[in-house]
């Protein structure tokens, strides 16, 4: 199997609801000289990042034939090799179904799994992050 390189430090994943949490995340790890992906800055989300995200989200969930749908192929594609290329998660609560399979996909890779965000119930299988933070500011306090 050959081992794909490197090329980020942080995968961000969320909801497309957490646009604005997702992009100030993104922009402050970039000033402390971090390589991000941020789903939002993908070609295929790039032309719908500035829409109101309740309004897409509606539109998207309503996609007809979704299996087929080259929108959303390129969106898996895209999204899938990035975090392959990625050092470690980052899922920001609250987070969406396509979140939770990335980070079980990302500890599948051998990832390192960041929690933000506050986890109020009991969920073993959140085990997989090796990190909690309740909040943005938390984690960047804590990064070296």
């Amino acid at each position: 199997m050959n081992k794909i390189p490197l090329q980020y430090d942080y995968f961000i994943s969320t909801r497309w609801r957490n646009r604005d949490l997702a992009l100030d995340l993104t922009n402050k790890l970039r000033k402390k000289n971090k390589k991000v992906y941020c789903f939002f800055e993908n070609k295929f989300a790039q032309k719908h990042a500035s829409e109101n995200p309740e309004e897409f989200m509606k539109k998207f969930e309503a996609t007809k034939n979704w299996k087929k749908d080259k929108y959303v192929n390129g969106i898996f594609k895209d999204d899938l090799d990035a975090l392959k290329k990625a050092k470690s998660l980052i899922m920001l609560l609250p987070s969406g179904k396509s979140s939770h399979i990335e980070a079980g996909i990302a500890y599948g890779l051998n990832k390192k799994c960041i929690l933000i965000g506050e986890q109020t119930e009991t969920e073993s299988l959140y085990l997989i992050f090796s990190e909690f933070y309740p909040d943005l500011d938390s984690f960047l306090k804590n990064l070296k």
